[in-house]
């Protein structure tokens, strides 16, 4: 959830355990590990066609097989970047960089971590010289990261043999009334652009929040982007369903000061989802 977001209604009017307070990482989650792929899953792309490169005019995107009311249904061919992704032997140099807004800043978490930094601090391997950089920015929109992807990321990966970029982003298009169909392009277009340039990617899908209304329009979104990773055979990783139903994620967003960014507990959620939902395949780590 976003730094623009309303305060929102609770389920209920329960007392909440105290903002912040939690394990660093959630000792167990039967949810997560019986929740089957499904829909959301990434398929193999077939190499046999592309999708066509997007302009920067506002036209609407390939839709996708249930298109948005303001999308005229067209065919929405599988795409195949230009350049491989190759993995070299031995140590590895990888320059991996976190492009996204306030949930991949990890604001709100009084560990100052979020779930990047748990992340990258459960991704040490002996085969892995591991640099990390997080350029989550308050507010901003798929547009936003469009933008500033590119400017920003190549400076870090400059003198990596190997160069991985990790998305997380679009609650603000939601919240700043972008059509479903421009953001589905802006995440294509930041995806086409780094496969193109030989960069591996690995998308990191949408949370909940406490407004039914709003976790409607969420939703929407994560499907939309779940069809366009599965397009080009990019790993998405459902965020949105396993915690919709969480007692401690929505326990952590009701405690929270702006009741709209999970503390401790709740990031530590969000790092065991991306850990356990094809991080490592991504990696290539055994």
């Amino acid at each position: 959830m976003s730094d623009r977001s309303d305060r929102a209604q609770t389920h209920g009017e329960a007392p909440r355990e105290p903002y912040g307070v939690g394990p660093a990482y959630p000792s167990s989650h039967t949810q997560f590990t019986t929740d089957a792929p499904g829909r959301y899953a990434a398929a193999s792309a077939p190499a046999s066609t592309s999708e066509p490169a997007a302009s920067s005019s506002p036209a609407a995107p390939a839709a996708s097989q249930q298109p948005p009311a303001d999308v005229a249904p067209t065919e929405d061919p599988y795409y195949a970047p230009s350049a491989e992704f190759t993995v070299a032997e031995g140590i590895r140099d990888v320059g991996m960089v976190f492009v996204g807004a306030s949930m991949t800043a990890g604001y709100g978490d009084p560990k100052g971590l979020g779930w990047v930094g748990r992340v990258v601090a459960r991704t040490q391997h002996p085969d892995l010289d591991l640099t990390a950089y997080n350029l989550g920015v308050r507010g901003n929109t798929s547009g936003d990261v469009v933008t500033r992807w590119g400017a920003e990321c190549h400076p870090r990966w400059k003198g990596r043999a190997e160069r991985r970029l990790v998305l997380n982003v679009g609650t603000n298009d939601v919240l700043s009334g972008m059509t479903m169909a421009r953001s589905r392009l802006n995440l294509a277009n930041v995806l086409d652009e780094a496969t193109n340039a030989g960069i591996g990617v690995f998308v990191v899908g949408l949370t909940p929040t406490l407004d039914d209304e709003m976790n409607r329009k969420i939703e929407a979104l994560a499907e939309a982007q779940a069809d366009v990773c599965s397009r080009r055979g990019i790993t998405y990783v459902d965020c949105y369903r396993p915690l919709a139903t969480h007692d401690q994620w929505m326990a952590d967003l009701a405690a929270s000061p702006d009741r709209a960014h999970p503390g401790q507990a709740g990031y530590g959620l969000i790092a065991w989802l991306v850990l356990h939902n094809g991080w490592n395949d991504w990696l290539s780590l055994s």
